[in-house]
């Protein structure tokens, strides 16, 4: 994944609605959500939500289909896959690595030797 391309979804994401709205559609998994039940779950105005939308389409990190006279947005998981991938190339400088769970209170000591 190029660094151009990491930068443009994590400044999409760095925003308190569009990360809400990201998280809502992982969760709403590949059938996705239309953009009304969107606005609604998360309280934000069309016009707004409109923005947002927009915003993470061009980060590649969601879809969008029509499904009659709706739009249906979904989680982009293969951009989301490749973003996680790019933040944790190299992990641990390429020794043996358990990365912590969250909320996991051991050390990378203690991981390891588990």
């Amino acid at each position: 994944m190029e660094s151009e391309t990491v930068v443009r979804a994590l400044s999409a994401l760095a925003q308190e609605h569009r990360l809400a709205l990201f998280r809502l559609l992982v969760q709403a998994g590949p059938d996705g959500l239309a953009a009304g039940a969107i606005a609604e779950s998360l309280g934000v105005p069309a016009s707004s939500l409109s923005f947002h939308l927009a915003q993470l389409t061009n980060a590649g990190l969601i879809a969008q289909r029509r499904d009659g006279r709706s739009l249906i947005y979904t989680a982009d998981y293969g951009a989301m896959t490749a973003l996680l991938g790019f933040l944790m190339e190299n992990c641990c400088g390429g020794a043996v690595c358990v990365p912590a769970a969250p909320g996991d209170t051991k050390d990378k000591n203690e991981r390891t030797a588990a």
